[in-house]
C-alpha cells in the first residue's frame, strides 16, 4: 500500500505542484525567499531535477495560498500586527509620493507579508528621474535598479529606486504615464494586481 502511494504521488503531477508550493512557501516565509528562487529550490528539493517539466510547477497563486496559510499556522500570533504595520508606512509614502499615482503591490497587498518582506510600490511619472530628484530633494538616499515590466517579456525593464523609509525597505518601479491603463486588471483568484492609496486606507480601516 505504501509504494502505491509513493508511486500515485510520483505520477501524478498535480500532487508534486502541491508538495513544492508548499516548500517554497515555507523558503519565502522563513528566509524571504523570491517566488521565482523559491521555486527553483523547492522542485530542485521535491523532484531531483533543476529542469522539471512545466505541469510540475505551482504557479505563484498556489504558492501564494500556501505562504497564507504557513503565515495563519506559525505566525498568526505576530503576522497580522507586522503587516499592518507594513501597510501603514507604505500608505505614508504613498502619501508622499501622490504626485506619481502610486499603486502598492506585493505581499503587503495581498496579506503575506512577514518578517523578511520590504514595501513594493509601481508608481507612474512622466520621466523616471522626475522620482528620483523628487526623493533626493527630500533627502531620501536612493538606490537605482532595475525590475521586470509587469506587462512581461514583451516591454524592456523599468527603473526601480530603492530606500529606506522608518526604517522598513521600499521598492518604487517607475513606469510611464501610458502604463497606467494596463494596471488595474485583476488577477486570477479576483484578488486586485495592485492598489492606489484609497484602497490601502480602507483596508487599513477595514483591518483586511
Amino acid at each position: 500500500m505504501i509504494l502505491t502511494m509513493m508511486s500515485n504521488t510520483a505520477d501524478d503531477p498535480s500532487l508534486l505542484r502541491a508538495e513544492i508550493a508548499a516548500v517554497a512557501a515555507r523558503m519565502i516565509a522563513q528566509d524571504g525567499a523570491d517566488y521565482a528562487g523559491a521555486k527553483r529550490r523547492a522542485a530542485r528539493q521535491v523532484l531531483g531535477n533543476d529542469n522539471p517539466g512545466s505541469n510540475y510547477l505551482p504557479d505563484n497563486l498556489q504558492i501564494e495560498a500556501e505562504v497564507r496559510q504557513y503565515q495563519a499556522l506559525f505566525h498568526g500570533d505576530t503576522q497580522p500586527a507586522r503587516l499592518l504595520a507594513l501597510r501603514g508606512i507604505a500608505l505614508e509614502v504613498m502619501d508622499a509620493l501622490a504626485a506619481f499615482s502610486p499603486y502598492l503591490t506585493g505581499a503587503v497587498l495581498n496579506g503575506t507579508a512577514g518578517v523578511h518582506d520590504d514595501i513594493h510600490l509601481q508608481l507612474f511619472a512622466e520621466s523616471a528621474k522626475d522620482v528620483e530628484i523628487f526623493l533626493l530633494n527630500k533627502n531620501v538616499q536612493i538606490e537605482v535598479s532595475e525590475t521586470a515590466h509587469f506587462k512581461g517579456g514583451r516591454h524592456g525593464p523599468v527603473e526601480t529606486v530603492s530606500f529606506m523609509w522608518k526604517n522598513e525597505g521600499v521598492h518604487a518601479e517607475l513606469y510611464e504615464l501610458d502604463d497606467l491603463r494596463g494596471a488595474r486588471r485583476q488577477r486570477a483568484d479576483g484578488r486586485p494586481q495592485r492598489a492606489d492609496a484609497q484602497a490601502v486606507r480602507a483596508l487599513l480601516a477595514g483591518g483586511d
